[in-house]
């Protein structure tokens, strides 16, 4: 502030700091309040991810965007000021769901052996690829408009399973010359067929037969 000496009165200065009200916590009422819709915002923004991926891995019906709204319990509105189309929202979903399963690699082999992880990982990846089914068409779309780099995706799949599959050959349960490429690309394969006659069960002997040829055969 400063005291003006022709007229007596006291004027601010347009670069002095604003005043902020002290909270009885000692913050600033103004930070606090800056700070909760934020909050509030990431809150929505999960709810809706998880209510799009709840609706996705039904795939009883189409899913549009005003059934995810309310399935998360959040105006139409809120959804598009997060989402503001349905390939923002399948996108966002996309890559949500890949680093939780890349995630889960490191996080298998602090409670399971190698050769369990391995094993578990890929019926993880297995339960991320049946939410796919029903939104196909519309990730299909990003992928070939390059929102999505498939080269690192598939880099950061392979990464996660190099880590079993280095732990496994530290131990001697899984064989040191299987390729981690060679493992995704197969996983991926088997998840990605539309239809299988016997269902899940066959997907789950054609993962347990992926699985045996990397286990490193008894002595």
């Amino acid at each position: 502030m400063r005291k003006d000496s022709c007229r007596g009165i006291v004027k601010v200065d347009a670069e002095a700091p604003p005043y902020h009200h002290r909270s009885r916590t000692g913050g600033s009422s103004a930070l606090s309040s800056a700070k909760k819709p934020r909050a509030d915002a990431e809150r929505n923004r999960l709810r809706l991810l998880a209510a799009a991926r709840k609706a996705f891995g039904e795939g009883d019906e189409p899913v549009t965007l005003e059934h995810v709204a309310r399935e998360a319990g959040v105006g139409i509105g809120t959804l598009y000021r997060h989402f503001p189309t349905r390939e923002a929202l399948v996108e966002a979903l996309y890559r949500d769901e890949l680093a939780q399963v890349v995630a889960s690699a490191p996080k298998l082999l602090e409670t399971e052996k190698p050769l369990r992880a391995l094993r578990r990982w890929m019926a993880r990846f297995a339960e991320y690829a049946s939410t796919k089914h029903d939104m196909a068409d519309t990730l299909r779309a990003i992928i070939e408009a390059g929102t999505v780099d498939m080269t690192q995706v598939r880099a950061e799949l392979t990464e996660a399973v190099q880590l079993i599959l280095d732990a496994g050959a530290a131990d001697g349960t899984l064989r040191a010359d299987v390729r981690a490429q060679d493992v995704v690309v197969t996983v991926v394969g088997a998840c990605s067929m539309p239809t299988l006659p016997d269902g899940p069960e066959q997907l789950d002997r054609m993962l347990d037969l992926i699985h045996a040829g990397v286990c490193q055969p008894p002595s």
